[in-house]
């Protein structure tokens, strides 16, 4: 991935260490108002993100998506007529680095604006430390509940839903199967992630509630990579359902397991790996993603305005289909583009305003928040069928009337 382009000034810094996180609570609040003095200088943005550890596999379209966009904008004449400058530290999806880099943002790299990083684990304290520095924080991954329970007015999420109303689609999918063909059983196994561990545990209290027996419940630690105990145990309790919260590798890690034992479920859903349509395919077996569902932001079918030009342009520029971490990043930075022209200055109180009172076209549709950031929508069902990704619910969005049911049998 090449970090400089024309007209495009991006850095990859080395993150610093968790020391500087009691300026964030002694409310420090340099670099809140930038450095407006001088219109010739960039506006610079300042992002962390988790470029290295156990989810860079997912960062790294997310960092692309933010890249994009600012060439792009910048191609059209910048943001307030002033050029972009991305500012990029990694964290190592480490939790005390990311609120040490978005302290170091602000009080010493005096960035203007402020972008999300990825992950609910990583974007709850890295939202405190925007909020404690009255700068707006626009995050394009990280929909757990928690985050949205703090109080903050500058915090925005730049996805139709969050992991509330993430396992809406999937439960209408269920209860809309005749009685006789619905599921009877079904297992559990989530990372402990603040954002999928509710999201599994909606799903399971739904299921439950139309008479579907939990056989297996389980969680895993972030650090954990060997799946094969836990897929000889789900194997065991044979469940015709399975619904895993994955982040990142390890929802191919659990797929790569059950084959070795033998087991496919019926149904198997899982949040975030399947949509990396890359990588994901590649791990497990272009065969076998045929029938996983997983819910969905954004697809590149996806026919919102400018989403195909999206598509486009991230393929010319890096040789590869967009995923949805990709346009989730796009899509973040779209908002805040579209809050500071309208506002017609940086001006972090202005901003949040604009956002609370209006609703904004993105790539992946048009969002809008309530008083706690939270989208006024919900994530898309999607399956994998012939190969792609495609949507199945809501019918509005949909990209086809048909569902896979029973899911294949693995093969190889």
């Amino acid at each position: 991935m090449s970090l400089h382009h024309r007209r495009t000034s991006a850095r990859i810094l080395a993150g610093t260490t968790a020391l500087a996180a009691a300026a964030v609570l002694a409310g420090c609040t340099a670099g809140a108002s930038g450095n407006e003095s001088d219109t010739d200088d960039p506006i610079r943005i300042g992002a962390s993100l988790p470029l290295t550890g156990p989810v860079a596999d997912r960062s790294g379209p997310g960092y692309n998506g933010y890249e994009l966009w600012a060439e792009q904008v910048n191609e059209s004449g910048g943001l307030l007529g002033r050029p972009v400058e991305l500012v990029v530290l990694d964290d190592g999806f480490d939790q005390d680095q990311v609120v040490s880099n978005y302290t170091r943002l602000i009080s010493q790299d005096r960035v203007d604006l402020l972008l999300g990083t990825f992950s609910s684990a990583l974007n709850l304290p890295a939202s405190a430390v925007a909020e404690r520095n009255g700068m707006v924080y626009v995050e394009p991954s990280g929909g757990a509940q928690e985050i949205f329970e703090q109080g903050f007015t500058r915090l925005f999420f730049a996805q139709p839903g969050t992991s509330e109303t993430l396992p809406d689609r999937f439960l209408e999918w269920v209860e809309s199967l005749p009685e006789d063909e619905r599921p009877a059983t079904a297992a559990f196994l989530t990372q402990t992630d603040p954002n999928t561990e509710p999201a599994v545990q909606g799903i399971q209290d739904g299921l439950e509630a139309l008479g579907v027996e939990t056989v297996y419940d389980d969680s895993y630690p972030v650090e954990q990579t060997s799946f094969d105990a836990v897929a000889d145990a789900i194997g065991r309790a044979a469940p015709q359902v399975l619904i895993h919260g994955a982040v990142a590798e390890d929802g191919a890690s659990l797929v790569q397991a059950l084959q070795r034992v033998g087991f496919t479920p019926e149904v198997l859903f899982q949040t975030n790996a399947p949509t990396d349509t890359v990588n994901y395919p590649d791990s497990i077996g272009a065969e076998n993603t045929e029938g996983i569902f997983t819910p969905v932001s954004w697809t590149p079918s996806a026919q919102f305005p400018g989403s195909q030009e999206f598509v486009e342009a991230y393929e010319t520029k890096y040789g590869t289909t967009p995923n949805d971490d990709a346009s989730s990043s796009f899509a973040a930075a779209q908002i805040l583009q579209t809050a500071v022209e309208a506002v017609g200055e940086i001006d972090q109180d202005g901003i949040a305003e604009w956002l609370h009172a209006n609703t904004v076209e993105t790539i992946a549709g048009p969002m809008s928040w309530d008083e706690r950031g939270v989208p006024q929508g919900s994530l898309s069902l999607a399956q994998w069928q012939d190969g792609r990704l495609v949507i199945v619910l809501p019918e509005d969005a949909a990209e086809t009337s048909s569902v896979v049911y029973p899911k294949p049998a693995w093969v190889g």
